[in-house]
């Protein structure tokens, strides 16, 4: 969930307006972090896992372009994203009627172009108004890609994960190379800014009340099953976490129906839910109810088959509360 005026405006416009500031560069082999799927994710303040989803719009719509460049610090190529012509039209556009909007600041009307600073992002300017749309001093809310800041309550989710994962490794006091490189994965997997990185390294340090690893685990198998299915990239994350902390496949199939049980839902999924526990109050879906969560579905941007495993979560859990 994204607080202030950036929770007005959807993911899609805040992806457009996020590479509409960061153009892929042309004729180049090397692309900057913020044009990854990670770097998206943490600018708009969505998990990483609901990005694809908006990407696959833009690009059907021939307002993306994609392609596979050298990212500095990656070990392998990554694929990185640009807008089209089309896409920068539309972009542009937003941008200039959401910068000719007049804002309240120190309880004066201003134009909100007024307040921006040299070579300042927009989504960076837009996070220190509200949705009654009076600027404020410090941001109302920071993606984890800037260094400070509150977060919003997904990206707090990846936060507490990578704490957890310090604590762990300062455990004995130090962070042997083996560690630093694991936690390295799961910080880029999540877009995090290396100094909010190192603030949580040196608030778990001081802590030093380190989580089972089975914990920890857990964690990110709830972070890896957030739309619902694990993809391949965070299989692999996952087998290195597991030979990292000893656990076996016995442990790994316990602890991934704990983490089912206990999901990390977004907004839509949890508006969605809800919306499913009230047509099945009276124990079935009528026609008029199908219609209704279909159109809700693609408003949300819920696909076929999170919806199936909701609803069998539900059904599943409306049984065994009819056995007790």
């Amino acid at each position: 969930m994204v607080d202030g005026y950036l929770g007005t405006m959807t993911t899609e416009e805040r992806t457009l307006l996020h590479l509409f500031d960061n153009p892929l560069p042309e004729g180049q082999w090397e692309a900057p972090f913020a044009v990854t799927q990670a770097g998206i994710s943490a600018a708009v303040h969505v998990q990483r896992k609901h990005v694809p989803r908006t990407l696959k719009r833009l690009e059907k719509n021939d307002e993306l372009t994609t392609g596979q460049r050298h990212v500095p610090g990656a070990k392998q190529r990554r694929r990185v994203y640009g807008l089209t012509a089309n896409g920068k039209a539309r972009a542009s556009e937003l941008r200039d009627r959401i910068l000719a909007q007049l804002v309240f600041k120190n309880g004066e009307k201003v134009a909100l172009s007024s307040l921006r600073k040299g070579g300042q992002m927009t989504l960076d300017l837009l996070s220190y108004l509200d949705e009654g749309l009076v600027f404020h001093e410090n941001r109302v809310i920071s993606p984890v890609s800037n260094p400070e800041g509150t977060a919003s309550l997904d990206a707090q989710a990846g936060e507490n994960l990578v704490k957890r994962m310090f604590a762990r490794a300062w455990e004995d006091g130090k962070i042997t190379k083996d560690e630093q490189q694991l936690i390295t994965e799961v910080v880029t997997f999540l877009g995090m800014h290396p100094e909010r990185v190192g603030r949580l390294s040196d608030e778990a340090r001081r802590a030093q009340n380190a989580p089972p690893p089975e914990d920890v685990y857990r964690d990110m198998l709830r972070q890896a099953l957030i739309d619902g299915e694990i993809v391949e990239d965070e299989i692999a994350l996952l087998a290195t976490m597991r030979q990292a902390f000893g656990i076996d496949m016995e442990a790994h199939e316990r602890l991934l129906e704990e983490a089912k049980a206990d999901p990390i839902l977004d907004e839509a999924t949890t508006t969605y839910r809800e919306t499913l526990i009230t047509a099945l109050e009276d124990g079935m879906i009528t026609s008029d109810e199908a219609a209704m969560l279909n159109t809700l579905r693609k408003n949300l941007g819920i696909s076929d088959s999170r919806h199936a495993s909701l609803l069998a979560e539900l059904l599943d859990r409306d049984e065994k509360s009819e056995e007790v």
